[in-house]
């Protein structure tokens, strides 16, 4: 038979080859559908990986030291971007409600000073409300040669203007500043002794530092006098009140202000009308401060500018044209009447005044009560005089005693003039003739002891 085999007929074989060619056919299905889920699957964590690596920030990447490399010496065909960071810009003043205020301390010419603290940080700061009275001609010119030269004058003994804050109206403004626990009138009001000489040459010191600061920096105080001058409980001194400080030049300009400087610390020059000055000025007012922290009281205390005179010339002694050339071309020395020859009353009595004062620091302070502006010193020059190279060396400030603080409210200094205000005028000498010839009259027939030399071994 035709197609037989041994183990059975055609249609067996037929029907086994077909079945063969039908598994073959469903097992290549098979794997082409599990090649096409394993794609998609492949095709999914490639768009998940992706999803995730643009969502979390890139991965930091080592520059190459070439611009043209990377560190595997392949071309760098991306453009490098720049880093940019926000800087601080303008922007309001906060409001004077951040701050709640503990007690009042002083009223000035140019504002009120209270203590406060700052809610946010707790930090006890002091506030001065500056006074308004002219703010329909705009903003005070003396507010804002304050705020000017305080944030222009970051000096370790310049007190530190924090900020700027508003009230509720356009004409509450307050300078936030650092709180310091005394002024040196307020201290000397209340000490028992004076400062002892070490003290005195520290303090002194840190004064002629601010003094050298903001001269070299052509900048006036023009108020120099003990309450004006702060004292924290470490010993630092720094000034305050920049109200009626304000910037200059070489020369100085010739339209300055006559009516500054408190006036037991105003200098002769401008006692005599005087509208042309330099730092001189600040130099008087520092000599005026260091007796004033030698005795313990201020040193010229008069009642008006005549009588300040009276009391300037009995110190120092009387001008002449030899001592001081140019003051007979002042406006006011026109009504002084004085001896053509002072003879001793030229001289002044500050040596007799202070006894106890070593040589050397009488020659200071001599130096800075100069009638004549032109032979004071410069804060230059008062830093390194030999006063201060002498013993007893100036004490340290982590020795300095401390003191119950006056701002915290409590007992008030005894009063003292006020610097001068905006927009007052200034008082002549009058008319008559003042006569201060009779000063000295009796000065040589004062009897003198035979004096002594102390010898500080």
């Amino acid at each position: 038979m035709a197609g037989a085999t041994r183990w059975g007929g055609t249609e067996d074989l037929e029907a086994q080859r077909k079945k063969e060619k039908e598994e073959k056919k469903r097992l290549k299905q098979l794997k082409q559908q599990q090649a096409e889920a394993e794609a998609a699957a492949a095709r999914e964590r490639k768009e998940e990986e992706e999803s995730e690596a643009a969502s979390r920030p890139a991965k930091k990447r080592k520059l190459s030291t070439s611009p043209s490399a990377d560190a595997n010496g392949s071309s760098m065909t991306e453009k490098r971007k720049l880093l940019r960071f926000q800087a601080g810009g303008w922007g309001p003043c906060r409001n004077i409600s951040n701050f709640e205020t503990l007690n009042q301390i002083e009223e000035g010419s140019y504002g009120w000073v209270s203590r406060a603290k700052e809610s946010a940080t707790g930090d006890v700061v002091a506030l001065k409300k500056m006074k308004m009275e002219y703010a329909q001609d705009g903003f005070p010119v003396t507010a804002l040669r304050e705020i000017q030269l305080l944030q222009a004058s970051k000096h370790q003994h310049i007190i530190n203007l924090r900020e700027v804050v508003m009230g509720d109206r356009l004409d509450d403004v307050y300078l936030v500043m650092d709180f310091i626990e005394h002024d040196l009138k307020s201290l000397c009001d209340t000490m028992s002794e004076p400062f002892l000489a070490s003290e005195v040459k520290t303090l002194i010191l840190q004064l002629t530092s601010a003094l050298s600061f903001l001269h070299s920096h052509w900048i006036l105080h023009r108020d120099l006098k003990t309450s004006n001058i702060l004292l924290n409980n470490r010993g630092i001194l720094k000034i305050a009140d920049f109200g009626m400080a304000r910037l200059t030049s070489d020369p100085p300009p010739t339209n300055l202000t006559q009516l500054v400087v408190t006036l037991w610390y105003r200098a002769p020059e401008l006692l005599l009308g005087a509208t042309t000055y330099d730092s001189a000025i600040d130099m008087w007012s520092l000599g005026c401060i260091f007796g004033e922290l030698l005795s313990k009281e201020p040193l010229l205390q008069g009642k008006n500018e005549v009588d300040q005179l009276t009391k300037t010339f009995s110190l120092c002694g009387l001008p002449s044209d030899t001592s001081w050339p140019a003051f007979r071309r002042l406006p006011n020395a026109r009504a002084l009447k004085l001896p053509r020859d002072p003879g001793n009353a030229a001289h002044g009595i500050i040596r007799t005044k202070f006894p106890f004062l070593t040589t050397s620091g009488c020659s200071l302070l001599s130096s800075l009560l100069s009638l004549n502006p032109d032979a004071r010193p410069s804060a230059e020059d008062v830093l390194n005089h030999a006063y201060f190279k002498e013993g007893p060396k100036p004490k340290p400030t982590a020795l300095f005693p401390t003191f119950p603080s006056k701002a915290g409210g409590e007992k008030r200094r005894r009063a003292s003039p006020h610097a001068p205000v905006r927009g007052e005028v200034a008082k002549g000498l009058g008319d008559k003739e003042i006569d201060f010839s009779g000063i000295f009259a009796k000065r040589d027939e004062e009897e003198r002891g035979a004096g002594f030399t102390l010898r500080m071994g």
